[in-house]
């Protein structure tokens, strides 16, 4: 087995069977986890590649480029894995959250500008899995048939991915990181 390079970027491995480096996760295994956890189709990663930086920092890129990298970033981060819990990244949910079906809460207007703001909150109807969540608000035009903000106009009900949450004891803590944090209060 080979070390981890932290000042590196390696491609995952697509399986067990190629991993080289201990601990490392694999192409398959990730795929596997956003399949099972989020209900992301395996399909809608078959333009990417993943690799890791540092010890479970995993990156996902569009596109191909020759392993291993020694540069600063390549596409961006989107799973946590050397943790008792994978956790995703507020950039990956935000552009491929969209597309889950399982383990999504449908915030109110209110809950998500609390959710947003980083707040955690009492929540006590959701019914599903405790652990990480893709907190999500319906998005559209207000009342006049004009956005509520800045903005452009777009179709009424339109699912937003708002962020990562963690649901655990009716709870819902908000993993908006502090520096995209908002307050949305009118």
């Amino acid at each position: 087995m080979s070390d981890n390079d932290g000042q590196r970027f390696d491609r995952l491995p697509a399986t067990e069977a190629e991993r080289d480096v201990e601990g490392r996760a694999t192409r398959e295994e990730v795929v596997d986890y956003f399949a099972d956890r989020f209900g992301i189709p395996s399909e809608a990663f078959d333009d990417y590649t993943f690799w890791e930086k540092g010890a479970g920092k995993i990156w996902v890129y569009g596109g191909e480029a020759s392993t291993p990298l020694e540069i600063e970033a390549i596409g961006m981060t989107c799973l946590r894995t050397r943790q008792e819990h994978w956790k995703p990244t507020t950039d990956f949910v935000q552009r491929f959250g969209r597309a889950a079906t399982d383990c999504v809460i449908d915030l109110e207007p209110a809950e998500a500008r609390r959710f947003a703001a980083g707040e955690d909150q009492e929540i006590e109807r959701w019914d599903g899995d405790w652990g990480y969540l893709i907190a999500v608000h319906d998005i559209g035009v207000g009342p006049a048939g004009r956005p509520e903000g800045d903005g452009e106009p777009v179709d009424r009900g339109e699912r937003e991915p708002i962020g990562v949450g963690l649901y655990v004891h009716g709870e819902l803590r908000s993993m908006v990181p502090k520096g995209r944090q908002r307050d949305l209060e009118s």
